[in-house]
């Protein structure tokens, strides 16, 4: 970490007062940087080893993430779309010992966890004197409701962000647009990170990014427009909200973009390819927060629709009767209590190369559905046909009384249409999206959850991927949900 804080300050020395963030309050440059986070340093209390960071998408996170890597501490991100019980675990279970946060913050601290405010001056002054000793803790709210601590205390960071850097070509010239949580991994890595060791900017887009805390994402394609960005991340279901907001509008995207990364949940092929078409550069990626968030991608230039690209160079990718194993610099320390990571990583996924090397995923081994004949089905396989309908935001597949089951989610702009169309139009659209599957694996009934109804239900974790946990409850007792038209049977032969 300390040669790459080196290379941060080596920036700001060459160029003090070029523009390195900015968001709806102002700018930051590399020097102000420099001083804001050597002054927030200065102030931190020297028996706070562990830090957590509870801040907006705005300039603090980079203030405050800067000091605390320059002084040696362990950081805890606080994702905002936590519930008030699952921060107070974070707390407890990281043993946090001072909270960073923005005045305007409003987010409940538990008693006797001392809080302290990050300023922004964008005032140069002396460089943080840097320490060795920074990791941090990444709790993701995963499938379950009980967040766990992925340790990365060993370098993963800095190693991530310049193996990232050089896989995507990012350099000086680029300007990031922020639109994801910042207590995301990915995200920090790609607004922070990578653009501060290249000298690139960065522009928080603070109102998206709280719009997607609430679950309901708008503005995309505006914010696009106006700022201009070669690069950014995305998760499928902002990517989805993008494409749907250019084609209501008639536009494209901007042509500054030359790389946009879409992760944290499998991309439809066809979202990806009207992407595309909107002159959205969609790159499909795969990852997890235990190997740095970022395993295989596709790179600038060399995109293989239907995979998840070539692994990073450094990390050694394998399989074991299907499973995904990773190990390389970037793997965990391990889970926060619990024993040293065993290497190499068994990520739970189920995989396969192709013939140039790049990685298909099929889906969590642990989520494999055996039908009644015998057939082994990956939901993400089907789930990934449903999710081609621009009108599904989520979808979860399961059994039902013992025939496959889907359980769909409809966009906002989808919401009327699925709350007034009759079983049979509903049966018709989803066996329609999955008709090149084969018979077994086309569902036999169909359920549907409104948006803020699965939300409330807790059926969607922070990137709106589906909670197993949850949707098996639902399967298991649809009666017990909110849904809109109760199962509906959809006409379908008998399995062969």
């Amino acid at each position: 970490m300390r040669s790459f804080l080196e290379a941060v300050a080596g920036q700001a020395r060459r160029d003090p007062h070029r523009v390195a963030f900015t968001d709806d309050k102002g700018v930051l440059t590399r020097a102000g940087l420099l001083g804001d986070a050597a002054r927030l340093a200065a102030t931190l209390p020297a028996a706070a080893r562990v830090v957590g960071l509870l801040l907006p998408n705005r300039r603090e996170w980079a203030v405050a993430q800067l000091a605390c890597m320059a002084t040696g501490r362990i950081t805890v991100p606080l994702p905002p779309f936590f519930s008030t019980q699952q921060l107070d675990h974070v707390i407890r279970d990281a043993g946090v010992e001072l909270v960073l946060w923005a005045a305007d913050t409003g987010a409940a601290v538990p008693a006797g966890v001392a809080v302290q405010t990050v300023a922004v001056t964008n005032e140069e002054g002396p460089e943080p004197v840097m320490r060795d000793g920074f990791g941090t803790i990444i709790y993701t709210s995963g499938s379950t409701g009980r967040p766990k601590g992925v340790r990365h205390e060993s370098g993963q960071l800095a190693w991530s962000a310049r193996t990232l850097a050089e896989a995507i070509g990012a350099g000086e010239a680029d300007s990031y647009l922020g639109v994801l949580p910042l207590s995301l991994l990915l995200e920090s890595l790609c607004a922070v990170l990578v653009p501060l060791l290249v000298g690139g900017r960065t522009h928080f887009a603070t109102a998206v990014s709280d719009a997607v805390v609430r679950g309901a994402p708008q503005g995309i394609a505006a914010v696009f427009a106006a700022h201009r960005p070669t690069i950014s991340v995305m998760a499928p279901e902002l990517l989805r909200v993008w494409a749907a907001e250019l084609q209501g509008a008639g536009v494209r995207a901007p042509d500054s973009l030359r790389f946009v990364a879409a992760g944290g949940a499998p991309v439809p092929p066809r979202l990806a390819a009207a992407a595309w078409q909107l002159g959205i550069p969609v790159h499909e990626g795969y990852g997890l927060s235990e190997c740095g968030s970022v395993v295989a991608m596709n790179r600038p230039g060399a995109r293989a629709p239907g995979t998840v690209g070539r692994p990073l160079p450094g990390l050694s990718v394998t399989l074991r009767d299907g499973e995904i194993l990773v190990d390389g610099p970037s793997v965990t320390d391990g889970y926060l209590g619990g024993a040293p990571a065993m290497r190499p990583w068994a990520t739970g996924d189920l995989g396969a190369f192709d013939a140039e090397g790049r990685l298909v995923v099929f889906g969590r081994k642990d989520n494999l559905i055996v039908t009644a004949n015998g057939r082994n089905i990956s939901p993400e396989w089907v789930e990934t046909s449903i999710l081609d309908d621009p009108g599904i935001a989520a979808c979860a597949v399961g059994t039902l009384a013992g025939r496959l089951a889907a359980l769909i989610v409809p966009t906002p702009l989808a919401a009327v249409w699925f709350a007034t169309a009759d079983r049979e139009a509903i049966a018709a659209r989803i066996a329609g999206r999955c008709a090149g599957l084969p018979v077994y694996a086309r569902p036999a009934r169909v359920m549907v959850l409104g948006l803020p109804q699965a939300r409330i239900a807790g059926l969607l974790t922070d990137n709106g991927r589906i909670r197993r946990g949850v949707a098996r409850a639902v399967f298991a007792q649809p009666d017990a949900f909110p849904l809109l038209p109760s199962a509906s049977p959809i006409e379908s032969p008998v399995e062969p």
